[in-house]
This record gives C-alpha cells, sequence and structure tokens, in this order.
C-alpha cells in the first residue's frame, strides 16, 4: 500500500472528505488530492533529479 492509499483509507475510514481533512491539516483540497494520487512524490523525484 503506498502512503497515498494510506492517506485515502484512513480518511475515509474517519468519514471525513478530502476538504474536511484539507481544513484539519491546514492546507488546500488540491494537495490532499496529490497525497492521495501520488502526484506530490513524483513531483519531488522530477526536482530531485534536476537538481543532479
Amino acid at each position: 500500500m503506498t502512503l497515498g492509499e494510506e492517506i485515502k483509507r484512513v480518511r475515509e475510514l474517519k468519514n471525513f472528505s478530502q476538504e474536511e481533512l484539507a481544513e484539519q491539516s491546514e492546507v488546500s483540497r488540491q494537495a490532499v488530492s496529490k497525497w492521495e494520487t501520488g502526484n506530490i512524490q513524483q513531483r519531488i523525484i522530477e526536482s530531485k533529479q534536476k537538481l543532479k
């Protein structure tokens, strides 16, 4: 299970929407979506590769 899948699983267990989790975490709903889809992890990897 990926980190994003685990975030989504726990969010759903607590019956939170992405918006509710975002409010609790003080981030945007889009950030939560990126966490769950793994897009943010891919961007970090790409950024690291550009720095090499």
